[in-house]
């Protein structure tokens, strides 16, 4: 019986993977160095298991795809509206200048214009993966360094399917740079009006449609059909799949259907991903970098200070605090797993020599394995320049250790605040949490039972008293933070009532799923009390005013929540 070749390539690259990633887990190296260290160690330059043919190539191309999908599905464009201000400001700024700099100081040391385009944008994006785990372990994802990273990271996100536009279209040497401009801001237009038309014409009753015969086997293959299929028109038109994906993410992410497909891909785009950076790995020519080392680290070295620098410098010109700006350069400071895709397109295409090409992806590698330190260091400089201290456990379970019955808010914002005076008014105590340092420095000032920290992370909910308490109240405002916190709270107490501040109906529906007692949507319960008042003047009755408010209320908002669906 003869075997594919190519049967043989899946199962090294397997064995590979689920060998040298956990080996590399208790050292807390990001998976994507694990691959990478995989693809290296079956590579030609060491074990020569397996070739690098067109069909791993092929294969491991839609890990690209995956990938640009997930990013699409979690930038739908209400997400996008409410993020514009940091995004668009801070995030634009760390991509352009940076790229700028980078780009310009290529260009001193020899490379040529197309070059210094490409070498510029790749060492400008940072590590989405990389960073975002980072601070999702230590529970720092909504505190002030962390938001202003994430910010930036999703504007990089953001600018990959552009930069590889670009890298395609730099391939054709007789375009001009004015020319490539144009053809990238029309590509983008034609993208957007394709997102808005199919969005809203063919995915939701498609969705619908399936979704009634309760298969989650046909949910699947629906999914796979939209992303393959539209990455596949997409190309088409001489456009990259990777482009495709990414609209195809932008279309479900309007959708109610967005958790669930997010579930359903994960574990493709997890595999194939990890294969794409495996051929990567098989395709970093050791012997090279091993007669370069000195420059390579030398270049390693001018990267990561020098975007260190420009991003807390970017950080503190948008008002960002100086522990902040100092932490979230630091944090950034890597090349990212967006600039191994960008330099691998621009080797295959020709844009990029083949040595410039394997020299920066040797300094990517290098500088993601040193981020845990510097953000290390990040850390202990931001404490001696007067950041807040790290929560206390001990000591606030030591504080809250006689309370019982009492209310834990979570965010002690606006809303926070006034829920807090309605409590002491009614003589119920409360205890608070919340990210802003200078915040909880003032109410410790005043007496005020709030303590600095994440309403998501376990060890702070139990040493506030969660479990021994009456009711939980979420007033944040950022909307996965607020589901997380839910999530937290009722997966670890499952006999507290949880009532969740919520931006609309569509976040109201979040919340609910993931456990919340009871959700108010400001934005109507302000409206309901805006129309009260109008009726009030014209003359109508308290009564049959507080009958209107009511019905509107009946049912969880149901009337507007079809309204809102309409339109």
């Amino acid at each position: 019986m003869h075997i594919p070749e190519v049967l043989y390539d899946v199962l090294i690259f397997l064995a590979a993977a689920i060998i040298v990633v956990p080996l590399l887990k208790p050292f807390r190296i990001s998976p994507i160095l694990g691959y990478l260290a995989a693809g290296v160690i079956i590579g030609p330059h060491l074990l020569s298991l397996v070739k690098v043919s067109s069909e791993a190539h092929a294969l491991a191309e839609f890990g690209v795809v995956f990938l640009l999908f997930m990013i699409g599905l979690e930038l739908s464009i209400e997400r996008l509206r409410s993020l514009a201000g940091s995004v668009l400001g801070l995030g634009t700024l760390q991509v352009v200048i940076t790229g700028f700099v980078i780009g310009s100081i290529a260009i001193m040391l020899g490379a040529t214009g197309r070059e210094a385009i490409v070498i510029g944008g790749g060492l400008a994006l940072s590590s989405t993966a990389f960073v975002l785990q980072l601070l999702i372990e230590r529970g720092e994802r909504m505190t002030g360094y962390g938001q202003a990273a994430f910010a930036i990271l999703l504007l990089q996100d953001l600018a990959v399917v552009p930069l590889l536009i670009i890298v395609r279209l730099l391939g054709d040497t007789e375009a001009g740079i004015a020319q490539l401009a144009l053809l990238s801001a029309i590509q983008a237009a034609a993208a957007i009006v394709a997102i808005v038309i199919i969005g809203r014409l063919v995915l939701r009753p498609l969705y619908r449609v399936i979704a009634g015969t309760n298969s989650s086997e046909l949910f699947v293959a629906a999914t796979l059909l939209v992303i393959l299929g539209t990455s596949w028109a997409v190309s088409l038109g001489g456009f990259s799949m990777a482009l495709g994906a990414f609209m195809a993410g932008l279309l479900l992410a309007e959708t109610e259907y967005r958790h669930q497909v997010e579930a359903d891909i994960r574990p493709f785009r997890g595999i194939l991903l990890g294969l794409f950076f495996m051929i990567i790995g098989m395709s970093i020519d050791l012997p090279l970098i091993a007669g370069r080392w000195w420059e390579i680290i030398l270049l390693v070295c001018s990267l990561m200070i020098g975007k260190s620098i420009i991003t807390a410098i970017l950080c503190r010109l948008t008002g960002q605090s100086s522990a902040t700006a100092i932490r979230a350069g630091l944090l950034l400071s890597q090349g990212g797993e967006f600039g191994f895709v960008i330099f691998g397109a621009a080797m295959i295409s020709g844009v990029l020599p083949h040595e410039i090409g394997q020299v920066l992806l040797a300094v990517i590698s290098i500088s993601m394995v040193l981020t845990p330190a510097l953000d290390f260091v990040g850390a202990r400089l931001a404490s001696s320049i007067g950041k807040g201290p790290e929560p206390n456990l001990a000591a606030i379970s030591e504080e809250t250790q006689t309370l019982s019955g009492h209310i834990v808010i979570v965010g002690f914002g606006r809303v926070g605040q006034t829920v807090a005076k309605a409590l002491a008014l009614g003589g119920v105590d409360y205890v608070a949490l919340d990210l802003n340092h200078q915040r909880v420095r003032n109410c410790h000032r005043k007496g005020m039972s709030v303590f600095y920290g994440n309403g998501s992370d376990i060890g702070i909910l139990n040493a506030v008293g969660a479990g021994r308490a009456s009711a939980a109240v979420i007033t944040i405002d950022q909307s996965d933070s607020a589901s997380r916190a839910v999530t937290v709270l009722r997966s670890s107490f499952r006999d507290l009532q949880i009532f969740v501040r919520a931006r609309n109906l569509r976040h109201r529906r979040d919340l609910t799923q993931a456990g919340a007692t009871s959700v108010v949507p400001e934005a109507l319960e302000a409206s309901i009390q805006l129309a009260g008042i109008v009726l009030r003047a014209v003359g109508i009755s308290v009564d049959r005013i507080d009958e209107v408010e009511q019905e509107f209320r009946r049912e969880d908002y149901a009337a507007l929540e079809e309204i809102e669906g309409d339109s």
